[in-house]
């Protein structure tokens, strides 16, 4: 019994940090999205570019968002190591998603905005896969917290 409980907790959890993680990220892609738009269409600025400014800004709401909200009850280490490493990590997840859109602007041929966008959406997605498990690994660690004892019962 006592191990479903903890299966139950250790569930609960991560059920509530995905839904943090995810609320910051939604807000991060709008303005990642926004961003990007306004200045790949609005200002005429290049597509990587642009993603690479629009990202640079999502990313500093991201971080604030999740240190101090999605992964608050985490040790804090530093906050100059958890944001030099935060970004490290953004900008791999960066990477693959400049990979996809230059695959798409420069390989494919596509300038249009619809498949600017779908590029931007798949590179998104791929970079968040990468970013979510990088930052619970790496920056936002686990408090050292005693390993809880298994109750046995004599035999």
């Amino acid at each position: 019994m006592q191990l479903l409980r903890r299966a139950y907790h250790r569930f609960a959890v991560l059920v509530r940090e995905l839904a943090k993680f995810g609320t910051i990220g939604a807000i991060a892609f709008v303005i990642d999205f926004g961003v990007s738009n306004f200045a790949r269409y609005g200002i005429d600025l290049g597509p990587l570019t642009s993603k690479v400014v629009a990202t640079v800004i999502a990313a500093t709401f991201a971080y604030l968002g999740n240190r101090f909200w999605t992964w608050r009850d985490r040790e804090q280490s530093g906050l100059a190591r958890e944001y030099i490493l935060f970004f490290v990590l953004n900008a791999i997840g960066l990477l693959i998603s400049l990979l996809v859109l230059g695959f798409v602007t420069y390989t494919l041929n596509l300038h249009d905005p619809v498949s600017y966008n779908v590029a931007m959406i798949i590179g998104t997605g791929l970079g968040t896969l990468f970013r979510y498990w990088s930052y619970k690994k790496w920056v936002f660690l686990e408090p050292d917290l005693p390993e809880p004892e298994l109750v046995t019962r004599g035999r």
